[in-house]
């Protein structure tokens, strides 16, 4: 990875928050966008030349922005794709957040599944990405930290609506299966080895029936 630099950005699960259904201010709108802008460019830069191959100064470039810019939204290369891989985890979230408690919980994705969003509306992008987790390490740790930080929101989401504490153990179960469900799902989409995988939605939702019994309710 590149050197930490002052001001690494972070993507939307970090600190537990997760995403707001509100429509956030202007300012964040458009930190969110260029934020995205890069990891489009990064992935695009990446899957031409690899990580190794690949500099900060063409990313930034591509992406319209100076370097210095650039250290202002993430800290290294690898992380500059994270915005593409927490947007979807992040919907899932707010949308757990705000589901009617007198409602199961897996209603909540299994009824919206079909309209989840692709990766910042590229699911090239993010098809491209999750491919080259598979041969880069780097990438690979910011897919598999992405969803580790996704499991831990998901854990207090279900706590929450359960009247327990998300260290306890059927909360964190049921956070698990649900991720597990994401990220298997996201991967056996990108990896096209299922033929009735060709839309990420339907593979969700797919996914998502299977694991029906292990979600919370």
């Amino acid at each position: 990875m590149d050197a930490a630099h002052v001001g690494g950005g972070q993507g939307p699960m970090a600190g537990g928050g997760g995403a707001r259904l509100g429509r956030p201010p202007l300012t964040e709108r458009r930190k969110a966008a260029t934020r995205l802008e890069i990891a489009r460019e990064a992935v695009r830069l990446f899957a031409a030349h690899g990580v190794a191959a690949t500099t900060a100064e063409e990313i930034a470039s591509a992406a319209g922005i100076s370097q210095r810019t650039l250290w202002r939204y993430t800290s290294s290369k690898e992380l500059c794709v994270r915005p593409l891989l927490t947007y979807a985890l992040d919907f899932v979230t707010a949308l757990m957040r705000s589901w009617p408690r007198d409602r199961p919980l897996v209603e909540a994705v299994l009824g919206d599944a079909s309209s989840l969003p692709g990766s910042g509306t590229d699911p090239d992008a993010l098809r491209d990405l999750v491919r080259l987790t598979l041969t880069e390490p780097g990438l690979r740790a910011v897919w598999l930290q992405v969803h580790h930080d996704a499991e831990l929101v998901f854990a207090e989401v279900i706590a929450e609506r359960m009247g327990l504490s998300p260290e306890d153990l059927a909360p964190r179960v049921h956070a698990t299966v649900l991720n597990g469900v994401l990220r298997v799902a996201v991967e056996q989409w990108a990896g096209g080895a299922d033929p009735q995988a060709s839309e990420l939605p339907r593979t969700l939702a797919r996914a998502l029936e299977i694991a029906r019994p292990g979600l919370p309710g």
